[in-house]
């Protein structure tokens, strides 16, 4: 993998750091951040001396606000959106099938993509005035791939997804504490950094296959079908991303307006 300005990667002491480096845009990320993700797994992998990885946003503003929403722009047709989700889902992939644990240190905004990427690691650490959610009910109006569904059930429930998504809102950071979409809460970015380092170098100097095996054993119990041209939520992420309330949604969001939704 090559390092760009947008997304920083660096290896020391067997601990791997990813930084969202795009802190005037609160890190969102382009498809190219997106892309350089997958390659540093692959090269995590074939390094071996990788033990554990933190993954973190620059600046004490933001992990990450969801994908950059200029990308969508150039969707034409549903074939975009399938390919995008399918996308999504070998990011996702990536990162939850790493063989080492990882662990997001979330400061500040982790929405949308961010928010996913921050469920797909195996442990999270927030600072307090961290605010975690998918508010597309009141932004674009697309929706979660089931991989992304699956994996904030699995954290919080059903219930408590159905509740994020519904009312858009943000979840704080104690309350992301009390329903365990966050398993520790620091102070500032700077105890965040500290903390997030301590945490690897402890998780790095035990037993590896065991944590691998924990690790790949929990994905298998959710795993869902990924075989086969067709995927079960295909027809979910044709309804949204076709419609005109998405078009709306970004046209609206891009000109910092309320969108006018028509269900359609």
């Amino acid at each position: 993998m090559t390092q760009t300005d947008e997304l920083l990667f660096t290896v020391e002491g067997g601990i791997a750091r990813l930084t969202l480096n795009r802190p005037q845009a609160r890190n969102a990320l382009t498809f190219g951040m997106y892309q350089g993700l997958i390659d540093a797994c692959a090269r995590i992998e074939a390094d071996g001396g990788v033990k554990a990885v933190i993954v973190t946003g620059a600046g004490d503003r933001a992990f990450a606000a969801g994908t950059d929403i200029a990308q969508f722009r150039s969707f034409a047709s549903a074939q975009d959106a399938i390919d995008y989700e399918r996308f999504m889902d070998r990011v996702m992939g990536a990162l939850e099938r790493l063989s080492v644990p990882t662990i997001a240190a979330i400061a500040g905004a982790c929405t949308g993509g961010g928010a996913a990427i921050a469920a797909t690691c195996d442990l999270r650490i927030a600072t307090g005035d961290a605010k975690l959610g998918f508010p597309i009910a009141r932004t674009l109006g697309n929706c979660l791939s089931l991989g992304n569904l699956r994996r904030l059930s699995a954290l919080i429930g059903p219930a408590r997804v159905k509740d994020m998504i519904f009312t858009a809102r943000l979840v704080g950071a104690e309350e992301a504490l009390a329903i365990g979409l966050v398993g520790e809460v620091v102070a500032d970015a700077e105890a965040l950094a500290l903390r997030a380092t301590e945490l690897a170098t402890l998780v790095a100097g035990h037993a590896p296959l065991t944590l691998r095996a924990t690790k790949e054993g929990l994905r298998r119990l959710q795993i869902e079908d990924e075989t086969g041209e067709e995927r079960p939520g295909d027809d979910l992420i044709r309804l949204c991303y076709t419609s005109a309330d998405f078009r709306e949604g970004m046209e609206a969001f891009l000109a910092k307006r309320p969108p006018n939704w028509t269900g359609r």
